[in-house]
């Protein structure tokens, strides 16, 4: 198959598109640094022709709402109608566990806005959304440290490997997943915990301060229903094998 990658130079865009490669797949890499700017038309059906399948998992570039919304937005009907042009028979989105549970955060209701404008305007439209990732504890002891203090909202979240994810956006976007799924890993956490384990383990010098969170998220929205697939290891195995 011939796979296009939106987002291809981001974390989980440079996995997909080496585990894609190494099965076999022919890859198109969609991102500034390969030519390609997503939030211009300008290219993308040509640099689509031929494509089976899109792929996107582009990151925005803020938290806040508006302009996250902007970019996600702007970025799926580019892409969904590019694509349709130029008769791509699939589009998968990667999002988040939890948009559709979280008016109360800008964040995700941009995720959710991309989700729409997606089933919208792309061909095949197909939705994967994934919990929290395993790297995601350390991300937040960097951007939340405050001198000797990292402030962490309190959240239960049931954090997965991206590898896991990888591997579910291929088996989408080579039809092997038919219809939207939701994807966790095995054990529910605290969020606060995870950074915690994280500083004891690797010997940080900070103090893990815990703070209120949206509504919806302290009452367990970033967490799965029971119809999520649970794939990989728990965070501590995880964790380990580092």
């Amino acid at each position: 198959m011939k796979i296009a990658v939106a987002g291809s130079t981001g974390m989980v865009g440079r996995k997909l598109v080496a585990l894609a490669t190494a099965q076999g797949h022919e890859v198109v890499g969609l991102a500034r640094s390969t030519g390609y700017d997503l939030l211009a038309p300008v290219g993308l059906e040509e640099a689509l022709a031929g494509v089976d399948a899109v792929v996107d998992v582009t990151q925005g570039p803020a938290l806040d709402e508006k302009e996250a919304t902007e970019f996600f937005v702007t970025v799926a009907e580019n892409l969904g109608k590019a694509a349709s042009a130029a008769g791509v028979g699939r589009t998968v989105v990667l999002s988040i566990v939890g948009v559709d549970r979280s008016p109360d955060y800008g964040y995700y209701v941009a995720k959710l806005a991309q989700e729409e404008a997606t089933r919208a305007t792309a061909p095949g439209p197909l939705v994967v959304r994934a919990t929290q990732f395993h790297e995601f504890p350390g991300q937040m002891l960097e951007w939340n440290r405050d001198g000797d203090v990292v402030r962490i909202v309190d959240v239960p979240t049931q954090p997965v490997s991206t590898d896991e994810v990888v591997a579910l956006l291929l088996e989408a976007a080579t039809g092997q997943v038919d219809g939207d799924v939701d994807l966790a890993g095995p054990q529910v956490e605290r969020l606060v915990d995870l950074v915690e384990r994280v500083v004891a383990r690797t010997g940080e010098r900070v103090r893990v301060e815990a703070v209120p969170a949206p509504a919806s998220m302290a009452g367990g929205s970033m967490v799965p229903g029971p119809g999520a697939l649970r794939r990989g290891p728990d965070w501590d195995t995880w964790f380990a094998a580092r």
